[in-house]
């Protein structure tokens, strides 16, 4: 049984734990905070498994909380850390779990953004990278692997080959940018969401709608790229040729470094928390999260219905 070590036991950290013991694997889960953290993970993993319609006490079994760093890294084959967002902080971290893991264990981070050069600067830097997943992991398949310039080559594949184990979907980046893919693109999208809003063009609820109601049905299926490919006579060469221009115009003056004045940040949570109240954030959290998995189904039905596979 492979085991693994889940470094940070927050929303990421639990829902990673998740992933890897419901792949069989034997996971242990060190988080400073001790005991609480214990109790946020049992109740993460609990909602996890009534959302996914199986038995989390199964899962629960494969997962137990060491009381030390050394003690939960002892034999394991993966390190998976999911802790601050901060470069110091996880720069010390990893110093130490490079120096109390096994020499041939894999440590991947889950950073959101963060360049792993700046924090896997670290002796055994040949075995690390980042593994960057989605929020949760458990109900999104996801994961953007990461090399830095010290990450060996072996080390990717291996760490592709293991997130596939375990029911993960891997996209691998060639080298370091600050994002990854993701949230590059999530990033700009939001960005300029905020410039029309800003500027007055909208509100924060249309530009929810357009996604939700618009893009987001054409794109859960086959991406950006694979819509524009259909929506030409003659493919996405076809599409460009007619529409290129007009995407270099719209992207010239899209403000993707928009300088939001201020209130901007204010009045657009006046108007989501008006919809979904933050003080009832669980319930729309776990909401979200039995949709998600609702279009995953549906994604698997999709992709049993593609021409070639009847």
């Amino acid at each position: 049984m492979t085991r693994v070590a889940c470094i940070g036991a927050g929303l990421v950290g639990s829902s990673w734990a998740y992933v890897f013991a419901k792949a069989g694997c034997d996971v242990t889960v060190f988080d400073q905070r001790g005991g609480d953290a214990w109790d946020q993970t049992r109740g993460l993993i609990g909602r996890t498994a009534e959302v996914l319609g199986t038995g989390a006490d199964a899962v629960l079994e494969r997962i137990r909380f060491a009381p030390t760093l050394a003690e939960a890294l002892s034999g394991v084959e993966h390190v998976q850390e999911s802790i601050k967002e901060d470069v110091a902080v996880k720069r010390a971290v990893f110093a130490e779990i490079d120096a109390l893991s096994p020499a041939e264990a894999i440590l991947a981070s889950s950073t959101s953004a963060l360049l792993g050069s700046t924090f896997l600067d670290i002796p055994g830097a040949a075995r690390a990278m980042v593994a960057h997943p989605v929020n949760p992991p458990a109900l999104i398949p996801l994961v953007e692997l990461c090399p830095t310039p010290a990450t060996a080559p072996e080390t990717v594949e291996r760490t592709r080959a293991f997130m596939e184990r375990m029911g993960m979907k891997p996209v691998s980046l060639t080298r370091e940018i600050e994002g990854f893919l993701l949230n590059r693109l999530q990033y700009t999208l939001v960005a300029e969401a905020m410039h029309l809003i800003g500027e007055g063009y909208c509100t924060a609820r249309d530009i929810d709608r357009v996604l939700t109601d618009g893009l987001a049905l054409r794109w859960a299926t086959i991406g950006p790229f694979g819509v524009a490919h259909l929506n030409a006579a003659k493919g996405f060469q076809d599409f460009v040729d007619h529409l290129g221009g007009m995407m270099r115009t719209v992207g010239r003056s899209a403000r993707t470094d928009y300088d939001w004045p201020e209130g901007l940040v204010a009045d657009i949570h006046k108007e989501m928390d008006a919809v979904m109240p933050v003080r009832d954030a669980g319930l729309w959290q776990a909401w979200r999260d039995e949709n998600i998995h609702a279009v995953r189904r549906v994604q698997s039905e999709c992709d049993d219905r593609a021409p070639g596979n009847g």
